[in-house]
């Protein structure tokens, strides 16, 4: 049982975070971190699977990530978000278009991947995606009522926590000598949460299997696209969505796994990503 919800009224009234309400979920095991390329590819090889970006010829980029060249295969941008650029062959092995690899990422999360894509890979991974409730009670780590993993201090003592959007978005990155560019960060970057898992709060919005809206998956988590200025969904009780077949530069999934009945109510590493 715990408090699932936004204890600060802060989230966007559409989202409809709240009220606060305690909820019971029974027993499961989670991943420490995002499914990684590594991991997806693993699967991709082993069973030859098409993710939907690869099938329908392009995914979503953001602009300041395109690949050098790729600009010629740009199809147009999102109206309500001008930032995203449907490229034509952009998916998870060349995520910023064209020309774009894997490079040093094998254990950045797997981004490109649809909602889909995320159940073919749980299924073959003997997994499962989480409901939102497991995802914000494994995303508190044993805490009740803070806003972030950490506490209620984006930054506290002036320490980054998490991997969002630095500078002015979305013109101006300001990086740092850990992170002089944005994008994705290793899965397991930062410090982990109290049940030990790593970047519950920003790096890629994670699916979720519950429907947030007709036709709209949920999603949790925030992104490295994520400001307080536009976008502070990297709260722990913040919620997104997306149609199951849309993919993102943005976008990965964890996966979990039912636990015994004596088990703890949220065992955290379940060794699949």
């Amino acid at each position: 049982m715990f408090l699932m919800g936004d204890h600060f009224a802060e989230g966007y009234h559409a989202d409809a975070e709240g009220p606060v309400r305690q909820v019971r979920v029974a027993p499961f095991r989670i991943d420490t971190t995002a499914v990684t390329n590594a991991a997806f590819a693993a699967f991709a090889d082993a069973t030859g699977y098409v993710t939907d970006a690869e099938r329908l010829g392009s995914s979503f980029v953001f602009h300041l990530l395109l690949a050098p060249g790729a600009r010629r295969h740009v199809l147009g941008r999102v109206p309500q978000a001008p930032w995203w650029f449907g490229v034509a062959g952009a998916h998870w092995r060349a995520p910023e278009g064209p020309g774009s690899d894997l490079g040093d990422r094998a254990s950045h999360p797997v981004v490109h991947v649809s909602h889909d894509d995320a159940l073919a890979y749980c299924a073959w991974a003997g997994a499962r995606l989480p409901t939102e409730a497991e995802w914000e009670y494994a995303a508190r780590g044993g805490t009740e009522g803070l806003r972030y993993p950490w506490g209620d201090e984006l930054a506290p003592g002036g320490r980054e926590m998490c991997n969002i959007w630095q500078g002015d978005f979305p013109r101006r990155f300001r990086g740092t000598p850990a992170r002089p560019h944005p994008g994705t960060v290793a899965a397991d970057a930062y410090g982990p949460n109290g049940f030990g898992l790593f970047n519950m709060s920003g790096n890629v919005w994670e699916w979720c299997a519950d429907w947030f809206a007709p036709g709209q998956k949920a999603i949790r988590g925030g992104s490295y696209l994520c400001h307080a200025s536009y976008c502070n969904r990297y709260r722990v009780a913040a919620r997104s969505h997306n149609t199951p077949d849309s993919s993102t530069g943005h976008g990965g999934f964890r996966c979990v796994q039912d636990a015994a009945e004596d088990a703890a109510p949220a065992e955290p590493a379940c060794g699949l990503g």
